[in-house]
């Protein structure tokens, strides 16, 4: 009997693809809902369109929190989105390898990132991703991956989902391992 395959991963950052900033231009506020965890401390959580919750939840993939905000997404911008909790990607201690990457232009997520891929396809959405980081992942992960820089004045736009969505239904589950 065939084994399902497991859906691409998602692996998405908050500060630039869902929090835009340094835009000169005011950004669109969205009303937040009454009682929202962090609402009160962190103004910037107005900048989240809510609508992103559903064009994330409709993308063939398991999405995972791969930000700084830790298990704040969930408590903060999951209930925002209208999404389940997430899987939170915990970051290790810096280690001699990962200073040496970020001293040689890699960012800093990524050891972690495709280690917790272990070979299955995933998307990486964060706005600090150079070619550096493409080359490196394509030479250390064995499976497909899609590194998506999002311009962090914008955040999120339409162009991104679909071709976020391209790239997970042509990798997606549709797929079995006999």
């Amino acid at each position: 009997m065939p084994l399902p395959v497991p859906p691409p991963l998602l692996f998405l950052d908050v500060d630039g693809p869902l929090i835009p900033f340094g835009s000169p231009t005011p950004y669109p506020v969205h009303p937040l809902p009454p009682g929202l965890p962090g609402a009160t401390v962190n103004p910037l959580l107005a900048r989240v369109d809510p609508g992103h919750g559903a064009r994330l939840a409709a993308l063939p993939c398991e999405p995972v929190w791969a930000t700084t905000w830790l298990d704040e997404a969930n408590e903060c911008l999951a209930p925002l989105l209208g999404l389940a909790p997430l899987p939170v990607v915990v970051w290790p201690e810096p280690s001699e390898a990962e200073e040496r990457d970020v001293r040689a232009g890699l960012h800093w997520k990524i050891r972690s990132l495709t280690a917790w891929a272990a070979g299955r396809p995933f998307a990486w959405v964060d706005d600090e991703l150079t070619d550096r980081d493409g080359e490196w992942v394509a030479a250390h992960h064995p499976g497909p991956a899609l590194l998506h820089r999002v311009d962090p004045r914008t955040g999120l736009t339409g162009r991104d989902f679909a071709a976020l969505g391209a790239w997970l239904r042509h990798h997606g589950p549709e797929r079995t391992l006999g």
